[in-house]
């Protein structure tokens, strides 16, 4: 029976560049079916036999380990440099699409809210 080793929805081209070369290093037998366009099928990363998953995991846990701390640590170096952070970075480096947005979240909240608000 097939056994599902990772989703591909919304992973980055780069992630998953390196998790095929790293099943390709250790001549894992994995298949790969693509997401598709409008989200209604997930795709990933696919083993058939028992003990290949079980190696499979291993490797990619261990994989998704390192990523977490590269990238956490990329992260806080761009906020250490002052490169990204939250609204009010996002306020002062773009102030007109930050407004923009804020503006049409509220008019899209209105209208949502509208026909509850008429009713009472």
């Amino acid at each position: 029976m097939p056994h599902h080793l990772m989703n591909l929805r919304h992973v980055p081209d780069d992630e998953a560049e390196e998790i095929r070369a790293l099943f390709d290093a250790h001549e894992v037998a994995y298949y790969e079916t693509p997401p598709s366009r409008w989200g209604i099928s997930m795709g990933g990363f696919w083993v058939h036999d028992d003990d290949e998953a079980a190696r499979a995991r291993a490797l990619l846990d261990e994989y998704q380990r390192q990523r977490y701390e590269t990238q956490r640590q990329a992260y806080e170096e761009h906020l250490a440099r002052g490169e990204s952070g939250g609204f009010w970075f996002m306020l002062r480096q773009r102030p007109i699409r930050t407004l923009a947005a804020c503006i049409a979240i509220l008019v899209i909240t209105g209208l949502s809210l509208l026909p509850f608000i008429r009713i009472g």
